[in-house]
């Protein structure tokens, strides 16, 4: 079975067709998927996600992009949220310095106190992080992350920031971007990187494979990214469907 370690199916591209997809991804072969919120409406609609489909998990959350109006006690909302069974991780959260708003400050401020979030609730956190290497790991080595423990999803960063990742115990997110042409950072982290410290994610709707790329995104699009990954680590296509299968249990501590 293939587990999808990142999704965003509560998104309104879904909202035609969500039930019936869904419905369909255990026939092909998707045993587990972690649906990931980016804001507390977000979070919200994973929680019912989790109540409806047996194979689907999710995490609370608020993305960084989505922070700038973030409270205290939304905080105190997500760690209520954060002691549901079917919740496995606090996230997505980080920094995203590709848009100028929320400024950079804010966007510190909530990733530092969502990481805190995790720890006072035992749970991984799941981290977004774009065009903000260095203020990334700088927070997440002064708060300690390596003792939180978690994944950073969508890793586009090169070896050297991988190497301080996998370092700390964190897995890194591998999706549809390794598939790419133009992704020769990427397939290099994937050549690099032990197999035991990598999961697969579809971040769908976004970042469908080749040669879906452009469209809608799914998990059943997940063994395009198997079969790329095993031709970079010389591995079975099987193999690395089992062992990421078994990866994402350990990273979600299921």
């Amino acid at each position: 079975m293939i587990f999808d370690t990142h999704a965003h199916y509560d998104d309104a591209s879904f909202d035609n067709d969500r039930d019936f997809l869904l419905a369909a991804l255990p026939e092909a072969g998707i045993g587990g998927v972690v649906n990931v919120g980016a804001s507390i409406e977000s979070t919200k609609r994973t929680i019912a996600l989790t109540e409806k489909y047996s194979f689907i998990y999710g995490a609370a959350g608020v993305h960084p992009s989505e922070c700038g109006q973030l409270a205290e006690a939304d905080i105190q909302w997500l760690k209520q949220q954060a002691l549901r069974e079917k919740i496995v991780a606090i996230g997505e959260i980080g920094l995203d310095y590709y848009w100028e708003e929320p400024e950079h400050q804010i966007q510190k401020k909530w990733f530092c106190r969502q990481l805190n979030l995790a720890r006072e609730t035992a749970l991984p956190v799941i981290i977004h992080s774009r065009d903000g290497a260095k203020d990334t790991l700088d927070i997440m080595k002064a708060e300690k992350s390596r003792e939180i423990g978690g994944v950073i999803h969508c890793f586009s960063y090169g070896r050297e920031m991988a190497r301080e990742y996998l370092n700390m115990g964190f897995f890194l997110g591998i999706g549809g971007v390794v598939t790419f042409q133009n992704a020769r950072r990427l397939k290099e982290v994937v050549e690099y990187a032990p197999i035991d410290r990598l999961v697969l994610e579809t971040d769908c709707p976004y970042l469908s494979p080749v040669p879906y790329r452009g469209k809608r995104n799914s998990s059943c699009n997940l063994p395009l990214v198997i079969n790329a990954i095993a031709a970079l680590k010389g591995m079975e296509p099987e193999e690395i469907q089992r062992i990421t299968w078994e990866n994402a249990r350990k990273l979600y501590r299921l």
